[in-house]
């Protein structure tokens, strides 16, 4: 009888596959990485081939470890790297170039002439999204420009434009299904969030032809079954969300209000604003959460650029610390009146700042500053960058109906230190899930919910339980002073 769930979570340096049983609990986890392209400063690729190879392989080590073979899996789940693009041919599968990650910023010129054009507004109004080269848009249409024959292949039908959720799909299901789902769409700058579908008026902006794009469908549809050859049996695909949306379901916010915030290489903080788009004035985004049959809920969405990578940059570009985990140590070892602020704008700010030409700082160095004060400076400035986000969705939605709790996962969120500085610093509690699992288990969940092993939202959401809750400790006067000294460095950053 089939009573587990496979999740195929497909993330930027690595894919990830877990088998879930039928009581959401993980029993088997297989994990790979596969190779950064780097070609030209600024921009950051992937083959679509070997993410292709990492999350088959990773899918029969994760059944293998679970002792479960493809008759047991009740569907599979699919969350992933969002904004990255890639464009195949239908007849072949065979992509026309390497993927281009969200990351890459080859496109900024292009952005800026569309700015230029005065677009943007219109864009931001129809998406909720801000016109940047981190969303898929411009990225599709350099791809058609720029690989020979590309554009009049794609007018004719030939070729098929998707997110890696709509890639796996379409070589999962021997090339039967070309879909992606609304939270996904979301993402490419193309899909009318309002209406819930693409937009002939974004096509004709960006240039990209109606001809290459996926079927929109739910969070939990069916997208199809998988070929037998590659997993032993046909298994349905029935639940598809972009990383952090499926981290937002994993956390059970489903409740207007409701806050979660990730911590891995960058943190994407969502806040749950029900079914009413709200358009952001602090450079937020506006997106959709998830969709369950047919009605959307919509979310604001902060986004950090450098949250963990402040503390690989210490490990690997200063040297500071030998590896991730001593940096805590560190941080209670600080004095800690230390009154070093670190702005890690490395690759610039994101929200609410979206200043690209920023460049990071280290504020108040003395004769007696240690690698001490820098890595728990370090530590903190997720917390002030956070609290960042927090006022930013307070000033949008309102303080009133902002949640009180915030919902954390990552892997920084092991660090009891910075976990009890988010707490202090937000003047409100930070609760640590028992499942950290909470991406994949979100994906594992539309899967399990539309194939009815799972419960409903409502009873998930009850079931939901934190391993730790972390209560604010700092007098609000302190609280407020050192958030004070983060926005004055922060302003001493900006390059407008």
């Amino acid at each position: 009888m089939a009573s587990h769930i496979l999740a195929i979570d497909q993330g930027t340096t690595s894919s990830r596959a877990i088998v879930f049983d039928a009581k959401m609990t993980v029993a088997g986890v297989a994990q790979q990485e596969f190779p950064q392209h780097f070609p030209k400063p600024g921009w950051v690729e992937h083959d679509p081939d070997e993410i292709w190879e990492s999350v088959v392989s990773t899918a029969k080590a994760a059944l293998r470890k679970a002792k479960v073979k493809a008759v047991g899996i009740a569907g599979i789940g699919i969350t992933n790297q969002r904004e990255t693009v890639v464009i195949w041919n239908r007849k072949t599968g065979k992509p026309i170039h390497r993927a281009i990650v969200w990351q890459d910023r080859r496109t900024a010129e292009a952005c800026a002439v569309l700015r230029k054009a005065g677009v943007e507004a219109e864009v931001t109004a129809r998406t909720g999204l801000l016109l940047d080269p981190y969303f898929s848009a411009t990225k599709v249409a350099w791809l058609l420009d720029r690989v020979k024959g590309a554009r009049a292949k794609a007018e004719r039908c030939e070729l098929a434009f998707g997110t890696i959720d709509s890639f796996l799909i379409w070589r999962l299901t021997g090339g039967k299904v070309h879909a992606t789902d609304a939270t996904n769409a979301s993402r490419t700058m193309l899909f009318n969030i309002h209406d819930g579908a693409w937009d002939d008026d974004l096509l004709r902006i960006f240039n990209v032809p109606r001809a290459i794009l996926p079927d929109v469908r739910d969070c939990a549809a069916d997208y199809g079954t998988t070929e037998p050859s590659i997993l032993g049996k046909a298994i349905p695909i029935l639940g598809v969300a972009g990383d952090q949306q499926a981290a937002t379901i994993g956390q059970a916010c489903f409740k207007p209000g409701m806050l979660k915030s990730t911590y891995g290489t960058g943190c994407f903080a969502l806040l749950n604003t029900g079914d009413r788009p709200v358009m952001s004035r602090s450079r937020l985004l506006t997106t959709i959460a998830y969709q369950f049959d047919g009605k959307r809920t919509y979310a604001l969405e902060g986004s950090i650029f450098v949250a963990g990578a402040a503390v690989q940059w210490l490990r690997d570009g200063l040297g500071i610390i030998g590896h991730a985990a001593e940096s805590q140590a560190l941080a209670e070892s600080a004095a800690p009146d230390h009154g070093i602020h670190f702005v890690p704008a490395l690759v610039g700010l994101g929200a609410p700042h979206w200043d690209a030409d920023a460049r990071g700082a280290i504020f108040g160095i003395t004769r007696g500053t240690t690698r001490a004060e820098v890595a728990r400076a370090a530590l903190e400035s997720v917390a002030f960058q956070t609290r960042d986000l927090l006022e930013a969705m307070r000033g949008d939605w309102g303080a009133a109906e902002t949640g009180t709790v915030l919902r954390v996962d990552g892997g920084m969120v092991a660090s009891d230190w910075t976990m009890q500085f988010l707490a202090d610093i937000l003047g409100a509690p930070v609760d640590r899930p028992k499942v950290l699992e909470t991406t994949a288990l979100g994906a594992a969940y539309l899967a399990g919910l539309k194939a009815g092993l799972y419960p409903p939202p409502a009873t998930f959401a009850k079931a939901w339980t934190y391993e730790r809750r972390f209560r604010p400790k700092m007098r609000a006067a302190e609280r407020d002073a050192l958030y004070a000294g983060w926005q004055r460095a922060v302003a001493r950053t900006l390059s407008r």
